[in-house]
């Protein structure tokens, strides 16, 4: 979080422009003194390493800072955008688990066209961006077919479109892992034994192999859940979604540092909670790993 929160505050202060300007907009005419003082009141006339003290030393308290454009506290902006996001992000990320499942499982082990076909669409699902696929999808069943809401959140069926754009993607990355993690545990003794006392292909691969192959699945779903708070931002957009997404665009457009930092921040603790849990789940599920980590 450091980290994050050190090159957050870099890159914002790279970006061209002056800060009170910005604040006043394009049209102000606002005289030297009025901006020599909104410029020693918000404190943008100390050095930069000051600046960045002193906002790490209001980050340890939990103050975030006020929004420089909204004039409210970056918490209550970030509280009130974030469970859009959670939701969606939540959403894509079930549907890609049992997108990626169904077909690693199906597939695992089976003839090359099968395979082939499958590593073909995961492939494509991989190679295309979010948003592209978001525009299909609303051309297709908003403006085609008027299945669903073009924008807005007001139910579940505005969710579906935007959560299936993210999964497809997901799904790609994790069904190509499963199913590596798949073929890996095939060839182990324990599964031929399973075969040799009359189990199906997918009844070895269901009930055997599928729990040993979860872990890198585990692993690369939470790096994935981790990056997806942020990730969400341009499928927010095409989709006209309330969220994060929206915040964080007119937060950058007006160079709005506490609001941008917040948001940051907020991805970093996100990604190290659910890495700490992922990796708690996998001694859970993966009983090999707590007797290694007995051993040691």
């Amino acid at each position: 979080m450091l980290g994050a929160a050190t090159l957050a505050f870099g890159a914002l202060h790279l970006i061209p422009g002056d800060q009170v300007a910005i604040l006043l907009g394009p049209n102000s005419a606002a005289s030297p003194e009025i901006r020599a003082q909104i410029r020693a009141d918000y404190g943008f006339d100390q050095p930069v390493v000051v600046q960045y003290v002193h906002y790490l030393g209001d980050v340890v308290r939990g103050d975030l800072g006020q929004s420089y454009q909204q004039q409210q506290p970056v918490t209550a902006l970030i509280g009130d955008q974030l469970w859009p996001t959670v939701q969606l992000a939540l959403a894509a990320l079930g549907l890609a688990v049992l997108f990626a499942v169904a077909s690693a499982v199906l597939t695992a082990g089976r003839r090359p066209p099968l395979r082939s076909v499958a590593s073909a669409w995961e492939l494509v699902a991989v190679s295309t961006p979010p948003f592209w696929i978001g525009l299909l999808l609303l051309t297709a069943f908003s403006f085609q077919l008027s299945l669903f809401p073009v924008a807005g959140a007001g139910d579940l069926r505005s969710l579906v479109l935007p959560a299936l754009a993210l999964a497809l993607s997901l799904a790609g990355v994790l069904g190509q892992v499963l199913r590596e993690g798949l073929e890996a545990t095939l060839t182990q003794p324990f599964v031929m034994t399973a075969r040799a006392r009359g189990l199906s292909q997918l009844g070895v691969t269901t009930r055997h192999s599928l729990r040993h192959a979860t872990v890198p699945l585990l692993t690369l779903a939470g790096w994935l859940t981790g990056t997806l708070i942020g990730g969400v931002v341009p499928v927010e957009t095409v989709f006209g979604r309330p969220g994060i997404g929206a915040l964080i665009l007119q937060a950058v457009a007006t160079k709005d540092m506490p609001v941008v930092m917040g948001v940051v921040l907020l991805c970093a603790l996100a990604f190290v909670v659910i890495s700490t849990l992922v990796d708690l789940l996998a001694l859970v599920v993966d009983p090999r790993l707590r007797a290694e980590a007995v051993a040691v």
